[in-house]
């Protein structure tokens, strides 16, 4: 198993400056009086998938031998995964299959197909996927794409170089954690670039297999009940855990619930529909404001494909879970 370095991410830039723009980070004055914190939000959501992983997917693709590239390439994905790799695909020619579990968002489900991707929908989870998408490698001859690929965290960390170079002195950046390939690219170039930022890692806590290969130094497997489909990872994965172990400052968990009102906080305050796990970040300070209290703190706001059964809950959710409902109300109050 290789370990990216930085030098891994100036080549990966490279290829991005070829096909994307840098993505915004706004701070927004609501946001940061609710908070109580100084919060910039890069918007990864605007990207042409609308999610951060088109630059792991556009590098992996690009690293590729032609000759190679031509058997094609097979993943599985609860969506923004799966749709970064098609888009790569059909930017470089190469035929791409696509596994996701049966109950994957429809709006993601379309959005894959429509870049060219075949879609295979099997299993309940991203796990049983993962079992079809090397079934499928093996049939077809096709390159297997997984989160231990160094190509990917390299590419991802594009985006955190674009983060320091338009806030140089941050406190915290703070990164939602599916498989971990955006921490450890953060944890990458945070040593480069701004080695006085700490880098905060978020999972929710009914899917914590990320956290507890973290805490516990080994790769493991746990519930995946999340309803964050970006975090919905059930087991740790070895490349991104090897970076985390040595360069984190500290990985939180957060309830659904205080997804959900990170949500609609990321709506009403900062113009932004962004998915479940795109609000992660938010509703890491949500809850727990005095770890970010006087901070200038980055959340990536990772993706915006939030499906439409899930804003219906964003918008009339019931909180009740600890101090939750204290908190949305000091939020009210501040706006």
């Amino acid at each position: 198993m290789r370990i990216p370095n930085f030098t891994d991410v100036l080549r990966a830039r490279r290829v991005i400056k070829e096909h994307l723009t840098p993505t915004p980070m706004w701070s927004y004055p609501v946001l940061d009086a609710a908070l109580r914190t100084k919060v910039y939000v890069k918007h990864e959501n605007v990207q042409p998938t609308g999610a951060f992983k088109i630059r792991g997917g556009l590098t992996i693709l690009s690293s590729m031998d032609a000759e190679y590239r031509k058997h094609g390439v097979v993943t599985y994905s609860t969506g923004n995964h799966a749709q970064s790799i098609a888009y790569a695909a059909r930017q470089f020619g190469a035929p791409c299959v696509i596994t996701m579990p049966e109950r994957a968002n429809a709006e993601k489900v379309r959005a894959v197909r429509a870049l060219g991707a075949e879609v295979l929908l099997e299993g309940a989870t991203v796990d049983e996927a993962a079992a079809t998408a090397a079934r499928v490698s093996v049939e077809r001859g096709m390159r297997l794409l997984h989160a231990d690929e160094p190509e990917l965290v390299a590419g991802v960390g594009t985006c955190y170089m674009e983060i320091f170079e338009s806030v140089p002195d941050l406190d915290t950046v703070i990164v939602p954690v599916g498989s971990g390939t955006g921490a450890a690219a953060a944890c990458l170039v945070a040593a480069a670039m701004a080695p006085k930022c700490r880098v905060v890692a978020v999972q929710s806590e009914a899917s914590p297999a990320a956290h507890e290969s973290w805490r516990l130094g080994k790769c493991v497997s746990q519930s995946n009940r999340t309803i964050a489909e970006g975090l919905a990872t059930g087991r740790g994965f070895a490349l991104p855990q090897e970076i985390l172990r040595g360069k984190l400052a500290d990985f939180m968990l957060v309830s659904d619930s205080a997804i959900r009102c990170a949500q609609r906080l990321m709506l009403t305050h900062a113009h932004t529909l962004a998915e479940s796990a795109g609000s992660a970040a938010v509703a890491a300070v949500l809850s727990y404001p005095e770890d970010f209290a006087g901070q200038r703190v980055a959340v990536v706001c990772s993706g915006g494909n939030a499906s439409e059964r899930e804003m219906p809950e964003v918008l009339s959710a019931e909180f009740k879970r600890e101090n939750l409902e204290r908190k949305i109300s000091i939020v009210t109050a501040s706006a």
